[in-house]
C-alpha cells in the first residue's frame, strides 16, 4: 500500500483534528502518500480530495471541529453513489481509507468494502462514547467536561434562586454523557435511555428533598430518555409540584465544540497512529480502540451491532450521593 485517504464523517467531535494530524504524520513516517477527503462520503463522491503532508496539519491539535469538514450523504447510501465514490478513489490511486466517525460511518465503510474491496480502518470519533470496542471515544472527555462546566454554573443560579433545573445533555441512545455529569455535578436525579425512570419517581424524589428543607435541585436528562426531553419532563413535574420554581436548560451542540482536553488529544493521537498501522498490517473493516489500556481492533460489524452497556453501579452512585 502506497497511498491512503482519511476523512471525518457524521457529527464532529473535539479531537478529530488531533486524529487527522496523527494519521497524516504517521503515514508520512511510513513513507505513504496521504490524501484528505473533504466532507466525508459526500466529498468522496464529488472528488473533494487533496494531497496532505506534515505541514498541512501543523497547529491543529488544539482545535475543535475538523479541518476536513463533515457531512451526511444520502447519495452514498445508494449503489450509484458508492460507485461514484469508488471511481474518484481510483482516479486518485487511493488503496485504503481511514474513517474517523461513528456507527453510521462504519456501516458505510463496511458496505463499501463488500462492494469494492477498499480496506478501511476506523477511529471512534463521537462524543456519545456509545461504540462497542473501546472504553472511550474521541471527543467524549471534552464533551463531558464542557457539559459539567455549564452544570456547575447552573448550580450557582439554582442555589441562589431556590430552583430546580432540568438540564438536557446529548445522548439520543446513550447515557454516557449524562452519568458522569450527574455524579460530577452533584445532581439529584439522572434520566438515561438505558434505564427506566418514571415521572412519579422524579416527583417523589424532589418532594422528599423539599420536605427535608432542600430548596435547589439538578435533574440531568439524556435527550433520548423514554420519559421525554427536558422540557416535557419539567412540564409534567411542574404540574405535580406547582410550588417549585422549575427551569429548563438544553446544552445542545455546545457539547460538540471547543478545544479538546489532554485526554482526548492523547487518545486521538494514539488511535490515528493505530489506524495507519492497521492498514499496513492488512486489517480491513476494523475499528481501533483502547480497552483497559490496551490497543484493540474490533470488526465494524461488532461496533455497529453490539451494545456498549453502562455500569449499573454508576446509576446507583447518583442515588447514594444525592441523599
Amino acid at each position: 500500500m502506497k497511498r491512503i485517504g482519511v476523512f471525518t464523517s457524521g457529527g464532529d467531535s473535539p479531537g478529530m483534528n488531533a486524529c487527522i494530524r496523527a494519521v497524516v504524520r504517521s503515514a508520512v513516517y511510513h513513507g505513504l502518500e496521504v490524501y484528505g477527503i473533504h466532507r466525508g462520503y459526500k466529498g468522496m463522491i464529488k472528488g473533494e480530495i487533496y494531497r496532505m503532508d506534515s505541514h498541512s496539519v501543523s497547529n491543529i491539535i488544539q482545535k475543535g471541529g475538523t479541518i476536513l469538514r463533515s457531512a451526511r450523504s444520502k447519495e452514498f447510501m445508494t449503489p450509484e453513489g458508492r460507485q461514484k465514490a469508488y471511481e474518484q478513489l481510483q482516479q486518485h490511486g487511493i488503496e485504503g481509507l481511514i474513517a474517523i466517525g461513528g456507527d453510521g460511518t462504519f456501516t458505510g465503510a463496511n458496505i463499501f468494502f463488500e462492494e469494492y474491496g477498499i480496506p478501511t480502518v476506523g477511529a471512534p470519533g463521537t462524543i456519545d462514547n456509545d461504540l462497542y470496542g473501546t472504553d472511550y471515544t474521541i471527543g467524549y472527555d471534552t464533551a463531558v467536561n464542557t457539559a459539567l462546566d455549564a452544570i456547575d454554573k447552573i448550580r450557582d443560579t439554582a442555589d441562589s434562586h431556590d430552583r430546580v433545573f432540568f438540564i438536557e445533555v446529548m445522548g439520543r441512545d446513550s447515557g454516557y454523557i449524562a452519568i458522569p455529569c450527574a455524579i460530577g455535578g452533584g445532581a439529584e436525579i439522572v434520566m438515561i435511555p438505558e434505564t427506566e425512570t418514571s415521572i412519579e419517581y422524579v416527583v417523589d424524589t424532589l418532594r422528599t428533598g423539599w420536605n427535608r428543607s432542600k430548596t435547589s435541585f439538578i435533574v440531568i436528562i439524556a435527550e433520548g430518555d423514554e420519559a421525554g426531553n427536558a422540557s416535557q419532563v419539567a412540564a409534567q413535574v411542574q404540574h405535580e409540584l406547582p410550588y417549585m420554581d422549575a427551569r429548563v436548560t438544553i446544552l445542545g451542540h455546545v457539547q460538540r465544540g471547543g478545544s479538546p482536553t489532554a485526554a482526548d488529544r492523547m487518545l486521538a493521537s494514539q488511535l490515528g497512529i493505530a489506524c495507519v498501522d492497521g492498514l499496513l498490517a492488512g486489517r480491513k473493516c476494523e475499528m481501533a480502540g483502547i480497552i483497559s489500556g490496551e490497543l484493540t481492533y474490533t470488526p465494524f460489524i461488532e461496533t455497529i451491532t453490539k451494545d456498549k452497556l453502562i455500569n449499573p453501579q454508576y446509576v446507583k452512585m447518583v442515588d447514594i450521593l444525592s441523599v
